[in-house]
């Protein structure tokens, strides 16, 4: 008893201190302490809670009979917005810090928020080999199923949360991109609320002004409600080879001429500092040699790119063979290399043992309680941003990128291919 009312006392004490200044100086100084342990366990339950919603959705059949419901919905409230005189400018209703971005928009607190409970996979249809999903169905979520039934996108980029309809209304690329191109372009069609509220299906040859003018749109066309996707048939394992290369006009060379061969299936470059980088390429196959299979998303392996450096390091190439699902999801468990900046040890080996199965912490989470301080740090000392650049200026552009953001040390900065640089 005694026990007990010490420990009740010790909690009690504890919530003072975190109601205090005590929450924000761990959040500021001691992240990793709040994050391994609050935000590692919520973002499993998290997880586990959304995937088993997904798969008895799905297994029920239930999301195509809410669908139009729920489009309904949505449509109601633009029409509503309409009539009270479109004051503002709408937006969705999902808070900011769901997003797998770092930036928190501040217009949600000004606009009409829309809310739009869109995440559920429609169809999957094999015939016509097309995938119907709602704009908040996500990358993992999309494999976990596909895969499962042997099919895949031919696009799919690596993070477990991104959304469909934020790779549509923004930009979607993937190391696969110079066969198949952005992820827009393995859509082939989309339904949209307008503005008017009224409802419209747009195809390459329906609405096709439509169609074509909805990517990289950032929802300021309509409010996307479902997209077609196609589908491909899924083989077990990527065949990846690993060529560490030196000099970065070898390295643009080398990443060019790999991108330009249709046998490759993927291309990814990793580049560690100005003149260093492993360059990657991946053929899709059924069988792997023996003793050779690397499950490099399994919770206790190495994060990818730490893994990638060894064949740098040891300035030697290499091939191996990675389960499909692992290969797509390879940057997911380190968020690309920011977790190495939240769990300075989180790619120590007696950590991932102990702790992995809980990484990554969820984006969301991560945003949710960063805090006005953490905000401005990010803000002033850290760089997260995609550019999409022709291949042929791609020594150019690198250069220009180190001499304009002066970057202390060019370590674990990605390259990767977009359609425009192999056809450029």
């Amino acid at each position: 008893m005694d026990t007990a009312l010490y420990l009740a006392g010790l909690g009690f004490l504890f919530l003072l201190w975190v109601k205090g200044k005590g929450l924000e100086y761990v959040i500021v100084h001691h992240r990793w302490i709040f994050v391994c342990l609050f935000l590692l366990p919520l973002s499993l339950i998290f997880d586990v809670y959304y995937y088993l919603r997904a798969w008895v959705v799905f297994k029920m059949c239930s999301a195509p009979k809410l669908h139009n419901q729920r489009v309904k919905q949505i449509q109601k409230q633009v029409q509503d917005w309409k009539k009270e005189g479109a004051k503002t400018f709408m937006c969705t209703g999902r808070p900011g810090w769901l997003t797998v971005s770092l930036r928190v928009g501040k217009y949600k607190k000004t606009h009409k928020n829309i809310m739009i409970n869109l995440l559920d996979i429609l169809e999957v249809d094999t015939k016509r080999q097309v995938v119907r999903v709602e704009p908040l169905v996500s990358m993992g979520q999309l494999t976990a199923l596909l895969n499962s039934i042997g099919w895949t996108l031919p696009v799919v980029p690596e993070l477990d949360d991104l959304t469909v309809g934020g790779l549509i209304m923004g930009t979607g690329i993937e190391s696969s991109s110079h066969n198949h191109g952005l992820f827009q372009h393995v859509c082939l069609a989309f339904e949209l609320v307008l503005a008017d509220g009224s409802f419209v299906r747009c195809t390459p040859t329906e609405n096709s002004d439509l169609f074509y003018a909805v990517p990289w749109s950032c929802g300021t066309l309509g409010f996307l409600v479902a997209a077609e996707v196609k589908i491909i048939p899924a083989k077990k394992y990527v065949k990846l080879r690993y060529e560490s290369v030196r000099g970065l006009a070898k390295i643009c060379e080398t990443f060019s001429l790999e991108s330009s061969k249709k046998e490759n299936d993927f291309v990814e470059g990793l580049m560690y500092s100005m003149d260093e980088a492993v360059v990657m390429t991946g053929v899709l196959t059924d069988e792997a040699e023996p003793g050779k299979v690397n499950s490099i998303g399994s919770y206790w392996k190495p994060w990818f790119f730490k893994h990638a450096e060894t064949y740098l390091r040891a300035n030697h190439g290499g091939t191996e063979y990675i389960p499909l699902r692992h290969y797509y999801h390879r940057h997911t468990r380190s968020i690309f290399w920011e977790l190495q900046d939240i769990i300075p040890f989180g790619n120590n080996p007696i950590f991932r043992y102990l702790f992995g199965w809980m990484v990554p912490p969820k984006i969301s989470l991560l945003k949710l309680t960063q805090g006005e301080t953490i905000r401005k740090l990010y803000e002033q000392h850290h760089v997260v941003q995609d550019m999409l650049v022709p291949m042929k200026y791609l020594e150019k552009a690198i250069k220009v990128f180190q001499a304009e953001i002066n970057f202390r040390y060019f370590g674990d900065n990605r390259i990767e291919q977009a359609l425009s640089c192999t056809c450029a």
